[in-house]
């Protein structure tokens, strides 16, 4: 049991390096010294930002993804409620298992719950990801003219659904409103690639500049978060200015 504690912790640490881009040295001392490098990691880089009780959760999560979806099933044959049916959905999101979490909101989501927000969006979400991206417009129309909607994740991929459907006049009137200032790196990079595959290099390389100007700003640990898009911003730049 202590073997798989062990393991298990080792691969939450690495988990953690990766997506918040943590130097490379932190690799080799959890891969070389899997017990006390682990300890050493959380220590310095987990425990200084984020409470105990949530990393154990996380941890466990790692070693067995699945228990937390039992356990909401669980709870929702014993009570079928639309929070408990909202919280299997977003149970299955966190596995990936698309399928079954849309079954889910898509139970969650009716009577007086059928114009619930948060749901919506995240059905939204599931839609787009496994590439019913008619549904995906549809949904949108629920949720579009709440305020929380806009410049949000679910309004961005509602107009990138947009343009997979060949939309894509509508499409750039939506994916614009997310072009914001030193925020949302990634989806204005998306942006500046829907730039360039609808030959408005002029707009990509602006947008690619500007993002170029702002990564100079940016905290260290800004940098190293951001690190992989920013690569991908000065690679789509150069391409267009070769």
């Amino acid at each position: 049991m202590l073997y798989y504690l062990v393991i298990g912790i080792q691969i939450y640490c690495l988990y953690h390096a990766y997506t918040t881009r943590n130097k490379l040295y932190w690799y080799f001392i959890i891969l070389f010294a899997p017990g006390l490098g682990s300890i050493i990691y959380l220590i310095t880089q987990v425990f200084t930002q984020k409470d105990v009780a949530i990393v154990q959760k996380e941890i466990t999560a790692v070693i067995n993804p699945t228990k937390k979806v039992k356990d909401l099933e669980a709870k929702v044959a014993f009570s079928d409620t639309y929070q408990n049916r909202l919280d299997l959905a977003d149970a299955y999101t966190e596995i990936n298992d698309l399928e079954n979490a849309i079954k889910n909101y898509e139970e969650a989501l009716t009577g007086s719950h059928s114009e619930d927000y948060y749901g919506t969006a995240q059905l939204l979400k599931a839609y787009y990801y496994t590439q019913a991206y008619e549904e995906a417009i549809n949904t949108a129309q629920v949720i579009k003219d709440k305020p929380e909607f806009e410049t949000s994740k679910a309004q961005f991929l509602y107009g990138l659904s947009l343009s997979k459907m060949e939309r894509d006049q509508e499409a750039e009137v939506i994916l614009k409103k997310i072009d914001q200032r030193y925020s949302n790196y990634e989806e204005r990079l998306i942006l500046a690639r829907f730039y360039k595959d609808n030959n408005k290099l002029e707009e990509a390389k602006e947008l690619l500049e500007e993002l170029g100007t702002e990564g100079n700003y940016m905290t260290k640990p800004n940098k190293r978060l951001h690190k992989a898009t920013f690569v991908e911003i000065h690679k789509l730049y150069d391409e267009l200015t070769a």
